[in-house]
């Protein structure tokens, strides 16, 4: 049926029972339906409708990687700043990568890269948050991470939370709710999938002597007491959140599906091979597997999105390379290009990646001259970060550093720009706002425009 009449109406219309509901228990307050269609009025609201990336695989390398040794290496600078690393040769006329991505170089037509993103905070912490959240760090108020505002835009899928982080997220600068409900936050797999088999993700079986119909019981009966405890108290609002993380539970156990996602003993051994898991396994540093860990992870996350995950985020090395940077990413960088390229052409394989956004996050670049330790210190007036998938324009190096790595040369990108892009591809408008404690609209991305030339 065509709407009729003005915007106003239409929107009264659109009010469903649970809506009247929430209005009369803010009767109570002694706001009206009519204060409340104001207050809702003043908040700029824009339908989230699911876009062209249906899920995103976040790659965190906390610390900060250096563009001039991987995404945009300068082979004509002197080599106090060009670096101890040379380049490789790409498909793409004129553009190369660096020495240690040489099987990415082979794949950069599948590539999209931003080579001229500006920061502006050189501290750790506090470049990560806004990383993460797109937002800078503020004293008055804590923002939501994307995976978090992607999770409240979005919901679940399948049976699997919104948003998944391994093996955990609780180190990450930002990567909290914020002002959102902690029901939008990310659940951590806790066990690490660079085991292979011996994985197991945290919380996930049954207490011993449990099985699924006792503990269908003890649901049913704990759905009962919930009931009688929301009749009693005036402020429901932690119980929801409660019983949100325990549904979620529940639904997770109680699915085969949700279950074999995260099963990676049915992985064969070929294709665990091709992630890189094991073949990295000699190159230990303070009792890590740092290959285990990217082939590892990136394949779960792969399984995940194949299942239906919507944000999983994970985390890979680490990339302060004050000191010794050659000997870092000889150590490090090999697992990771080799797990990487596995995952895009994976994806693409499976008809994934166009519905898939790879986004590989790093909260700032490197100095552009390398220090008297041979490591590069923290840089944020320009960097690179690489993306592939979810309706990108594939094979696109977008903007320029300039000789030596130290500003912009062409088409700047500020961050704010770049998460506009990353939420437009996921089809929610940056400029939305969501309100926080107080009634209190806070906009998604403050002043983000899309980045058009990026998207396909």
């Amino acid at each position: 049926m065509k709407a009729t009449g003005c915007p106003r109406f239409q929107q009264s219309l659109r009010y469903s029972r649970r809506d009247a509901l929430r209005v009369g228990s803010l009767g109570t307050l002694g706001l009206s339906l009519g204060q409340l269609l104001r207050l809702e009025a003043a908040q700029k609201n824009f339908e989230s409708q699911p876009g062209t990336a249906k899920s995103v695989i976040q790659i965190i390398l906390p610390g900060g990687i250096a563009a001039q040794e991987t995404w945009n290496p300068k082979p004509e600078a002197p080599l106090e700043y060009r670096g101890p690393f040379g380049f490789q040769k790409t498909p793409l006329p004129g553009i190369v990568l660096g020495e240690v991505l040489p099987r990415l170089a082979g794949m950069a037509d599948q590539l999209t890269v931003v080579r001229s993103v500006v920061g502006n905070i050189p501290d750790h912490g506090l470049a990560t948050y806004n990383m993460i959240t797109g937002q800078k760090p503020s004293q008055a108020i804590k923002h939501p991470s994307v995976g978090s505002v992607v999770n409240h835009e979005f919901g679940p899928r399948n049976g699997l939370p919104g948003y998944i982080g391994m093996p955990t997220l609780e180190n990450v600068s930002g990567s909290g709710t914020g002002y959102l409900s902690d029901a939008y936050g990310a659940f951590s797999t806790g066990g690490d999938p660079a085991v292979g088999d011996a994985f197991e993700v945290r919380d996930l079986r049954l207490p011993n002597g449990v099985d699924l119909e006792t503990f269908e019981k003890r649901k049913n009966v704990r759905d009962l007491v919930n009931e009688q405890f929301r009749k009693l108290e005036a402020n429901p609002a932690p119980l929801e959140t409660m019983d949100s993380y325990y549904n979620q539970a529940y639904t997770m156990i109680s699915s085969d599906a949700v279950r074999n996602a995260f099963d990676m003993s049915q992985e064969s051994a070929a294709t665990r091979e091709r992630y890189g898991m094991g073949k990295y396994l000699e190159r230990v540093t303070y009792g890590k597997s740092f290959g285990s860990e990217a082939g590892g992870r990136m394949l779960l996350a792969r399984r995940l999105v194949e299942a239906g995950a919507r944000f999983v985020s994970l985390q890979y090395g680490s990339w302060d390379d004050h000191v010794r940077l050659r000997e870092s990413y000889q150590l490090q960088m090999p697992a990771f290009d080799h797990a990487l390229a596995a995952l895009i052409q994976d994806l693409d394989e499976r008809g994934l990646l166009d519905s898939t956004l790879i986004w590989v996050a790093s909260e700032f670049g490197r100095t552009p001259k390398i220090n008297a330790s041979a490591g590069r210190d923290h840089w944020s007036r320009v960097f690179s970060m690489a993306m592939a998938g979810g309706g990108l324009n594939r094979g696109l190096f977008y903007g320029d550093s300039d000789a030596t790595s130290s500003e912009p040369s062409k088409d700047a990108v500020p961050l704010c720009d770049l998460h506009s892009t990353i939420y437009q591809l996921m089809g929610i408008n940056s400029q939305k706002e969501l309100m926080a404690p107080g009634e209190r609209p806070i906009e998604i991305v403050d002043d983000g425009k899309p980045v058009e030339d990026l998207i396909a």
